[in-house]
C-alpha cells in the first residue's frame, strides 16, 4: 500500500507540479530579471500574483493544457499500436480548444469537453503551425539526428514542455524518451527540439519509479549518448550540472544556463532548479527559482514543476499553490487515471472517460 501511494503521489505531483510552475511563471513571461525585480523586490515574485478576479484559480496556459491532452492520448492509445498518430489527434484535439471559443455539442473524449482548457494565453508559434500541418495528412517522424517533417529548423521549448506524462505509462526510461522524441517532431523538426522532450520523457520515468536525480541523469545521459544528433542537449544538461556545483543558486546562475526559450536550454533550467532542490530540499524554493530570471518562465516553470512532482511527490508541493492551481482536480483525475491504467493494469475501467482511438494513421 505505501508504495502504491508513493507512486500515486509522484504521478500526481508531476502533472500538478507542472500546473503550478506554469501559473507561477506565466504572468513574467517576457519580462527580464531587472524588471521583475523592480517591480517585486530582490527576491523576484515569491508566490502566485493577484489576477483580476481574486476568487478564480491562478491560471494556467498552453503548457498544462497540451500536458493533459498528451496523457489523454496515452491513455487512448490502444496496446500495441504506434503511439504517434494517437498523440497527433491527441494534439489537434488541443488545436481545437485554441481556435473555437467553446466545447463543441458532442466533443470528441473528456478533455476536449472541459472549457477552462479553451482559455487561449500565448500559445507556440511552432506547436500552432506544426499542427496545423499536421491536420491535413499525418507526417509520420524521420529516424533521430535527422530533420522532423515539419518546422524543420525549430527546436523551441514547446516540444519538453508537454512530454512528461510519457515518462508516467510504465514503459522505462528508453521508450518514453523514443516516443516522445517521436512526438516532438510532429509540432518541431529540429533534433535537438524532440531529443530534449525524449529526454524529459527518460528524467520522468526514472523518478516516478523511486531513482535520485542523479540516477535519473545519469541513465538519460546513457541514452542520449546514443542517439544521433543529442550533442545540444548533452552539453545543456552538463552546463546546468556545473552550474548547480558552483555554489548557491541563483537566478544569475539560472541565466548562465539559459533563458528557456529552445527545448535544451528550458530542460536544462529545469534540472538545474531540481539539482537545488535534492541538494537543499527546498521545492518551494526551487519553483520559484525555476521561474524568476529573464526568459520562458511558464515553460522552465511548468518542466521543473514536472521533475520536483515526480521526484518528491505532490505531498512536498506547497499545499497553498496545489489549493488554488486551475485544473488542479482534473490533473489529479488524469494523474490516477495514468497510474490505475498503466501501472495497474485496468485501463479497461477507464473507457468512458477515453475510448481508445483506433483510426488509421492519416
Amino acid at each position: 500500500m505505501d508504495d502504491y501511494r508513493t507512486l500515486v503521489d509522484r504521478i500526481r505531483g508531476t502533472l500538478v507540479g507542472g500546473a503550478i510552475g506554469d501559473a507561477l511563471g506565466w504572468p513574467i513571461e517576457f519580462r527580464s530579471l531587472t524588471d521583475i525585480r523592480n517591480g517585486y523586490g530582490d527576491a523576484g515574485i515569491t508566490g502566485f500574483l493577484p489576477g483580476p478576479d481574486p476568487a478564480a484559480p491562478q491560471q494556467i496556459t498552453d503548457d498544462t493544457q497540451m500536458t493533459l491532452f498528451t496523457a489523454e492520448g496515452l491513455l487512448r492509445c490502444p496496446p500495441g499500436h504506434d503511439p504517434v498518430p494517437v498523440l497527433r489527434r491527441a494534439y489537434l484535439r488541443w488545436l481545437a480548444t485554441q481556435e473555437e471559443p467553446r466545447p463543441p455539442g458532442r466533443p470528441d473524449g473528456w478533455l476536449a469537453g472541459l472549457g477552462f482548457l479553451y482559455a487561449v494565453r500565448a500559445p507556440g508559434n511552432a506547436c500552432m503551425s506544426g499542427l496545423r500541418r499536421q491536420s491535413a495528412t499525418y507526417l509520420a517522424p524521420q529516424p533521430f539526428g535527422e530533420p522532423g517533417p515539419v518546422n524543420a529548423g525549430s527546436k523551441g521549448c514547446g516540444t519538453v514542455m508537454r512530454s512528461a506524462p510519457f515518462g508516467l505509462v510504465a514503459a522505462g526510461a528508453r521508450v518514453a524518451f523514443e516516443t516522445a522524441a517521436r512526438c516532438g517532431q510532429l509540432t518541431h523538426g529540429h533534433p535537438t527540439g524532440y531529443l530534449a522532450a525524449g529526454a524529459l520523457g527518460a528524467l520522468v520515468d526514472r523518478l516516478v519509479t523511486g531513482s535520485t536525480l542523479a540516477e535519473a541523469l545519469s541513465e538519460t545521459g546513457e541514452i542520449l549518448g546514443a542517439a544521433p544528433g543529442a550533442r545540444e542537449t548533452i552539453g545543456a544538461l552538463a552546463r546546468a550540472g556545473e552550474q548547480a556545483a558552483a555554489g548557491p543558486a541563483t537566478p544569475e546562475r539560472v541565466e548562465q544556463v539559459g533563458q528557456g526559450w529552445i527545448a535544451e536550454e528550458c530542460l536544462a533550467v529545469a534540472v538545474y532548479c531540481a539539482l537545488h532542490a535534492e541538494r537543499t530540499g527546498d521545492v518551494r524554493g526551487a519553483l520559484l527559482l525555476a521561474v524568476n530570471h529573464s526568459g520562458d518562465s511558464d515553460s522552465t516553470g511548468a518542466v521543473a514543476g514536472n521533475l520536483l512532482g515526480a521526484r518528491h511527490g505532490l505531498a512536498a508541493l506547497p499545499s497553498e499553490w496545489v489549493e488554488s492551481v486551475e485544473g488542479r482536480d482534473v490533473a489529479i483525475q488524469v494523474a490516477d487515471d495514468l497510474a490505475v491504467g498503466f501501472h495497474y493494469g485496468e485501463r479497461q475501467r477507464l473507457g468512458g472517460r477515453y475510448p481508445l482511438d483506433t483510426a488509421p494513421a492519416g
